[in-house]
């Protein structure tokens, strides 16, 4: 004869799952933590010396955000053995890299341990919910070099033509020499941190994340991202147009002053573009199933035709 089961046995057994969770979880964290504390310190160190990766020191409190904002109602927590293979393979590819000195590859092997870790401790369900969050990390990683500089110097290029172009229009006897804009006695150097690729990959991942949060077609989504493009260009230009007028007006002496004071408005100017590009494409693409068809009803002309 079978014992009946206590009405308490199943929140017990779901106490003990859960805290063996949070047990491997936080042991598996700690030693993510531990084995990759050198490739945060080099991330962090990058952040604060290079103008064009600041924004890593806000890409984690992004990634937070949309892991809340995500959360499903319910979701089950089924750990799979899917995950082991992820994790040793990016594992391994962090040891051979750091054998043959290729230290730009840390921070991908970061982003794919995480996604094995979450696959192994909570299952499919789980990293369906913490992917897009764990994949936007990948915007606080440094690019190579090559892609870079390859990225880098054409929008410099791009930024010292459309620069000169605009002042010439506006009346100033504006010429340019390689990346450098003349303005009669004044010589405005378009420097690397005035290339526009710390500006390009800050509206790039505010477009992303705006992109993973908002609802709404899959077309105006991506539509959004790829706009953060010649946004980024359109706010690097009129950045440097602004301080090519303040150095004819003030001199050069406040050239570095303006400069910094400028580079603070263009987060929340690319935000404001940002929410009015998704405006108005929520008012652009109407979804054929909002509204229905008029219907008209014809049997009473029909009567009176016969």
């Amino acid at each position: 004869m079978r014992q009946p089961v206590p009405p308490y046995a199943g929140n017990a057994i779901l106490l003990r799952e859960a805290t063996a969770a949070i047990l491997v979880v936080g042991v598996l964290g700690t030693l993510l933590v531990w084995s990759f504390w050198p490739t945060l310190e080099r991330l962090a160190e990058r952040w604060s010396i290079d103008p064009q990766y600041s924004h890593g020191f806000l890409v984690p409190i992004f990634a937070a955000v949309i892991l809340w904002l995500k959360k499903p109602a319910e979701i089950a927590w089924r750990p799979s053995v899917w995950g082991l293979p992820l994790l040793g393979g990016a594992l391994v590819v962090r040891w051979y890299a750091a054998r043959m000195d290729l230290t730009h590859v840390d921070g991908a092997c970061l982003i794919v341990s995480l996604l094995g870790a979450t696959l192994l401790v909570g299952g499919w369900d789980v990293l369906r919910w913490t992917a897009p969050a764990i994949l936007f990390l990948g915007f606080m990683v440094p690019l190579p070099d090559v892609i870079n500089d390859g990225i880098a110097i054409p929008l410099r290029r791009l930024a010292t033509i459309v620069s000169t172009y605009v002042l010439q229009t506006f009346g100033y006897p504006a010429m340019s020499e390689g990346n450098t804009i003349q303005i009669d006695d004044i010589r405005l150097g378009v420097i690397e941190a005035c290339s526009g690729l710390g500006m390009l990959m800050t509206f790039l991942a505010l477009a992303t994340a705006m992109a993973i949060v908002a609802p709404g077609p899959i077309v105006d989504r991506l539509v959004l991202v790829a706009s953060s493009i010649p946004i980024a260009v359109f706010a690097n230009v009129l950045r440097i147009i602004v301080v090519a007028m303040a150095d004819v007006r003030f001199g050069k002496h406040h050239h570095d002053s303006i400069d910094k004071i400028l580079g603070w408005p263009m987060m929340p100017l690319a935000l404001i573009l940002l929410w009015l590009e998704l405006r108005f494409l929520r008012l652009l693409f109407v979804p054929t199933n909002a509204v229905a068809p008029l219907s008209v009803p014809l049997s009473p002309w029909l009567e009176r035709a016969k």
